[in-house]
């Protein structure tokens, strides 16, 4: 009993006893509220510690990837797809005109509506006639995709010549005799716009690609693009752009997502120069998984071409590599820095509480007391 009593004199925590307390309602008020106050501070940080921390760092990138994957999603509102090229090059001269591979065109009227389903480029768009007993296989014109292709009118024969990217001479075409004047009339290609959408996979250094208008060709090293029509309007809309996989918002990987560009009809050609910046960025999530991606940061520039100005109409995208790397790492937080901030919660709400609730409860016995004596002026 006596070692009992010697321990019982370090208790911080002395109790008082039921006769000596005052219970208020200004007491009750405060306690409930904080309280509330607890327990939606306690849930955050439980929140917070549930979720993984983010941790950065920077380093010299010595990776070597042999090549860079790039998605991007676009519209041009008013030029058809029949007249826009896609091409990419980089700095080593390597070339890739008229891409096809991997990339889907969607025609779209005026007002961004798609005229038809998304087929890929490289798709030959034909309707071959069905062969039955009293049916004959007209001729392609050596056009033909395979030994049972059959061109039986002047528009199968036409996107034959189209999907080979051959010439056509009407006048000698049996099937087009007699209804030729609809496809010697020259598309106006503003009549239409275009969605451009998929990815291309170009080597993994400073390059570029662009969207322009007209079949493009290499001519002595110069690129050169066929379009005989002029004042090109290239309002544009780029859904998505991306260089790698999306990350969170924690990492700038699609800045450009959701850009609308409008152009003034000023009767002048427009051209549109987008100056990226590659940081490459690798994600290491849970410890065992690793996203290798890239963020990007984006200058835009337009250039009217007047008569003085040189230049293509189109879209034009130039980027080049940061010799920095970000690493983006998940680490799971302490369970001791969480229990610390629930307790500094706790005893610091009571803490302020109960100085609030003191500090309440004398201005309210001031306040009775004036009037009790009559003193309230």
């Amino acid at each position: 009993m006596r070692f009992i009593n010697i321990l019982k004199r370090v208790d911080a925590y002395p109790k008082t006893s039921e006769e000596v307390s005052v219970k208020t309602l200004i007491g009750a008020t405060v306690t409930i509220i904080s309280c509330t106050l607890i327990i939606f501070l306690a849930f955050s940080e439980f929140c917070e510690y549930a979720s993984p921390s983010i941790v950065e760092e920077l380093f010299v990138d010595t990776s070597r990837k042999e090549t860079l994957r790039i998605n991007l999603d676009l519209r041009v509102h008013s030029i058809g797809c029949n007249f826009l090229s896609l091409d990419a090059m980089d700095a080593s001269g390597d070339q890739h005109l008229r891409i096809e591979q991997n990339i889907f065109k969607t025609r779209l009227n005026l007002n961004g509506s798609p005229i038809q389903k998304e087929t890929p480029i490289k798709e030959i768009v034909q309707t071959s006639a069905k062969n039955s007993f009293n049916e004959t296989c007209g001729s392609c014109y050596g056009a033909e995709h395979n030994k049972t292709h059959c061109c039986n009118s002047c528009e199968e024969v036409m996107n034959a010549y189209i999907a080979k990217k051959w010439s056509v001479q009407i006048d000698k075409i049996e099937q087009c005799k007699g209804n030729s004047e609809k496809f010697l009339k020259e598309p106006n290609p503003i009549d239409e716009g275009c969605q451009i959408k998929g990815f291309i996979e170009v080597n993994r250094m400073s390059g570029s690609f662009h969207i322009a208008p007209g079949a493009s060709f290499s001519i002595s090293q110069f690129h050169v693009h066929d379009f005989r029509y002029t004042d090109i309007k290239l309002a544009h809309t780029i859904n998505h752009l991306s260089f790698g996989e999306k990350l969170g918002e924690f990492a700038n990987t699609h800045p450009l997502d959701g850009l609308e560009v409008n152009s003034k009809r000023d009767g002048k050609s427009q051209m549109y120069n987008y100056y990226i910046k590659i940081v490459p960025t690798m994600y290491k999530k849970n410890h065992t998984h690793i996203i290798n991606t890239n963020q990007f940061s984006v200058t835009r520039h337009k250039k009217v071409l007047n008569d003085n100005e040189k230049g293509m109409p189109g879209l034009f995208f130039s980027y080049e590599f940061s010799p920095l790397m970000v690493k983006y790492s998940e680490e799971k937080r302490s369970f001791g820095h969480f229990a610390t901030n629930c307790c500094s919660i706790l005893g610091g709400v009571f803490t302020v509480a109960g100085i609030f609730a003191n500090i309440l409860q004398n201005m309210f016995d001031l306040l009775k007391h004036k009037l009790l004596h009559g003193k309230l002026n």
